[in-house]
């Protein structure tokens, strides 16, 4: 058996696993009672809870964030009743929610520019079967990756950006990911993503900046941090939103540095951090690990 035989057979083995695994995503204003009307519910719709986590922000008039991890026989059968029955209680207690399926895997469009770090780390993740979801489509504006991309048998899209063509550029790039993209993933995409593009998904493009924000927001962020002499350098992974670089923030980690750092050592080591945290990012989200309230999230790792 082939390796690429035997990565396929592990893949089907696991999605054989989880069928009838759902999972529930919970935020609400804090009372008593919530767990109890969650945990009745799923029992008494035949479901075994696996994982549970839960937050409170403040017992008294704070926020309340649940993710439930279940399994129930048949439940792509069930899905739907599953949710109607549930609006009574999301009802009773003011929630934001959703049930949904492990294995209904979520889609992903991947937008780079020159710098390839990465995306090779997600497409690596994602051969290797670490990464659970499926990539629809590379789109750059440069043809410089194509045929690496394609050669895991990934659509790559081409869309050059220029001042005089990017509203055309825009409409192609929406054009081609439309119906076929649950999350957008800026893998080092050098351009401003436009309103129209988070309106259409929001809290669903996950950016990773090279700087510890809200340090160096903006371009050319190791340049900044060599003129400021700084000893930590770091990246973040982050929702889009209309605010530059001020998005709800997913996940940062940083690395010592020296004064000894010019700029091309800060972005050698950047370079690693980015990896990292990005796939983090990512993998949390297509986990259904987060939650977004205001600017802020949970992450339930």
């Amino acid at each position: 058996m082939t390796h690429q035989h035997t990565m396929i057979h592990a893949r089907k083995q696991a999605d054989e696993s989880r069928r009838n695994r759902g999972r529930m995503l919970i935020s609400c204003p804090d009372r008593a009672g919530i767990v109890n009307a969650v945990s009745r519910f799923l029992f008494d719709h035949g479901a075994n809870i696996v994982q549970s986590d839960q937050y409170t922000m403040d017992p008294e008039g704070g926020m309340f964030f649940m993710r439930i991890e279940f399994d129930v026989e048949e439940l792509e059968q069930h899905i739907t009743k599953l949710n109607d029955d549930f609006e009574s209680i999301a009802a009773e207690f003011k929630m934001d929610w959703r049930i949904s399926r492990v294995s209904e895997k979520k889609r992903l469009a991947i937008f780079v520019s020159k710098e390839d770090h990465c995306l090779v780390e997600l497409l690596w993740q994602w051969q290797a079967g670490d990464l659970d979801a499926d990539i629809a489509m590379v789109v750059s504006n440069h043809p410089d990756m194509r045929e690496y991309v394609e050669s895991f048998g990934i659509p790559y899209v081409h869309i050059p950006v220029t001042k005089d063509t990017k509203p055309e550029a825009e409409r192609l790039q929406l054009e081609a990911i439309e119906g076929k993209v649950d999350l957008i993933i800026l893998a080092r995409y050098m351009q401003i993503i436009p309103p129209k593009f988070i309106e259409h998904y929001p809290n669903r493009i996950i950016n990773i900046h090279h700087s510890f924000l809200p340090a160096f927001i903006g371009g050319k962020p190791y340049h900044q941090a060599y003129t400021r002499g700084v000893k930590l350098i770091g990246a973040t992974g982050h929702y889009v939103t209309e605010e530059l670089d001020g998005g709800p923030i997913i996940e940062q980690d940083v690395e010592r540095v020296t004064h000894r750092a010019d700029v091309d050592e800060l972005k050698r080591i950047g370079r690693t951090i980015e990896r990292v945290v990005l796939a983090r990012a990512v993998h949390w989200h297509i986990e259904d690990r987060i939650l977004v309230h205001q600017n802020k999230t949970v992450v339930f790792n």
